[in-house]
């Protein structure tokens, strides 16, 4: 039978005591991202991590958080990151092309460091969605955040 490494479906378990979490905030639509941060910070608390080991970093928008991430994962200081912000739908195709390139320069900074990081960029039609998942979304990053820096550092003691 194949071995199997699963650290948990739920918050229940995880445990972030000793972790370093960076967050990258985008101001741009602040009250969304000010929610999605208040939610991720309970939940890392909750989750044991110390307020000293986490470390919060504000960028101007959407398109800008690859980039402050990148610079977090190469000081080698963080277990995980994670991204948070809202890009709203408007009249342009301007949409798109932030929520693509955002997501994919995030999955390439995670990819080219190795530290995880967990995406809440919320892609939504308008501010009214983006405020009813703020509070969740900041949750379900946190748990993603712990989960998978306790993942990477067991799949690291296994080599």
């Amino acid at each position: 039978m194949a071995q199997r490494d699963n650290n948990s479906g739920s918050s229940a378990g995880l445990s972030g005591a000793g972790l370093r979490v960076g967050v990258v905030v985008a101001r741009f639509n602040e009250k969304v991202g000010e929610g999605l941060l208040a939610g991720c910070t309970a939940e890392l608390a909750k989750l044991g991590v110390n307020a000293s080991a986490i470390r919060v970093v504000t960028v101007p928008g959407a398109l800008e958080i690859p980039l402050a991430l990148q610079k977090l994962a190469n000081t080698g200081k963080f277990d995980a990151l994670v991204a948070l912000g809202a890009v709203i739908r408007g009249e342009t195709y301007h949409f798109e092309i932030v929520s693509n390139e955002s997501a994919s320069g995030i999955t390439t900074v995670a990819l080219d460091s190795g530290v995880p990081i967990a995406n809440g960029i919320l892609t939504t039609e308008n501010e009214a969605q983006a405020m009813a998942r703020v509070a969740q979304k900041g949750v379900d990053c946190a748990q993603a955040a712990v989960e998978m820096a306790n993942l990477m550092k067991k799949l690291g003691a296994d080599q």
